[in-house]
């Protein structure tokens, strides 16, 4: 087996299909678009490389066939945050092999501490982490889109290297043919009562202003997190105009109080359910299907991305009052066939949007693990801090 390094056309489309030749056959993985996997290596896209910098690899067996891939990068914004200046790896797929596994976790381990880091996170992305973060670890099915599938022999090859469960993350499912809660419901229409507030869904045209307001609920909201980094404008807009084919604007909600933005909620329509046969080609034939698909209203299910509430906003009921308005858009005629919500993910450090999710009565789906492996043998990992806040 040989190591190589992405660095030409060949390797990086050799990259991308390594993840095709893994999972040939399997029933419920959806290959993500090589677009939005080569984007996120790409520095005139990814504005992390503003901040940062990656590498990639593949491994070839003795036929120079590809049998593993694997990418190390390091964000500076929140490297050097930790006790350990900590890198990150991800976007590993292997054939059921220990030794091709270990070689892979060898090449970031190696490329990372050249680079002065002393542990790195993974699975996780060179990006927001909202797309390709943590190892599937239950539930094993139809992945969202954005979300990350693997094989279950993963977590035995992250463990055996040596990675421990640094936090987790959990996902539910919320069936919208089943009434909510009637106290959820009387919360909503107190808040919606009071005045000052205002709730408005996004608008294309009005991206920019809604770009800054969701940056400033973010910023606001995330800033007393672990090693807490602002989001970039500059990520919410490019995220927000990938996502343009797709994205439903009364699916994306915020909340103002006296024109102060105070809370949001980002949801999107689960284009996975149809770009599972596309096996991540995007090309003109696909885009006529996709479309259709679209028009035909063959997507019933949706996923929250991303909710947040201004600390000073919390407790007061605001996303029972985001729920509400979400509700009437999905009853009316166009949304009706929408027959499943999924809400990703919620770390073990989020208490309060766990709780949240208890509310609205959503059930268990599916559990993520970002691990961390320390380079120093005598360190031992400490789980996140739990906080409860969103």
């Amino acid at each position: 087996m040989k190591l190589i390094e992405v660095n030409n056309t060949k390797t990086r489309r050799q990259f991308l299909d390594v993840a095709r030749m893994i999972y040939k056959g399997d029933p419920y993985w959806v290959c993500p678009l090589d677009s939005i996997v080569s984007g996120v290596f790409d520095p005139e896209i990814n504005s992390f490389y503003t901040h940062g910098e990656a590498n990639r690899w593949i491994l070839v067996d003795e036929h120079a066939q590809p049998i593993g891939r694997v990418a190390a990068f390091i964000n500076t914004r929140k490297a050097y945050g930790y006790d350990q200046p900590t890198g990150g790896m991800g976007f590993f797929e292997c054939i059921d092999d220990q030794v091709a596994a270990f070689m892979l976790f060898d090449a970031c381990h190696d490329w990372l501490k050249l680079k002065g880091m002393q542990a790195m996170d993974g699975p996780i992305n060179f990006g927001e982490n909202d797309n390709f973060w943590g190892l599937l670890v239950e539930g094993f099915m139809h992945p969202s889109f954005g979300m990350p599938y693997n094989h279950p022999y993963y977590k035995r090859f992250f463990e055996d290297y040596g990675f421990s469960n640094y936090f987790e993350q959990v996902t539910k499912h919320l069936d919208l043919t089943k009434p909510f809660p009637e106290r959820f419901w009387k919360i909503a229409d107190w808040i919606r009562q009071k005045p000052g507030y205002a709730w408005r869904h996004f608008r294309l045209d009005e991206t920019d202003r809604f770009a800054r307001d969701l940056k400033d609920i973010y910023d606001t909201a995330w800033h007393l997190h672990e090693n807490f980094t602002p989001l970039d404008l500059a990520t919410i807009k490019s995220e927000l105009d990938s996502a343009r084919p797709f994205l439903e604007e009364e699916f994306i909600w915020f909340v103002y109080h006296e024109n102060d933005p105070v809370a949001f909620l980002v949801m999107l329509p689960d284009v996975n359910q149809v770009l599972k046969p596309f096996m991540g080609k995007l090309n003109w034939l696909n885009k006529l299907r996709f479309y259709y698909a679209l028009k035909t209203r063959k997507i019933n299910r949706a996923r929250i991305t991303i909710m947040g509430v201004k600390p000073n906003y919390q407790r007061h009921g605001l996303e029972s009052g985001i729920f509400w308005h979400m509700q009437q858009v999905m009853n009316k005629a166009r949304f009706k066939h929408y027959r499943e919500l999924e809400l990703s993910w919620v770390g073990d450090f989020n208490a309060r949007m766990q709780a949240l999710h208890e509310a609205v009565g959503a059930s268990f789906a599916k559990r993520h693990l970002t691990y961390r492996k320390l380079f120093a043998a005598d360190q031992q990992v400490q789980q996140r801090h739990r906080k409860i806040s969103y």
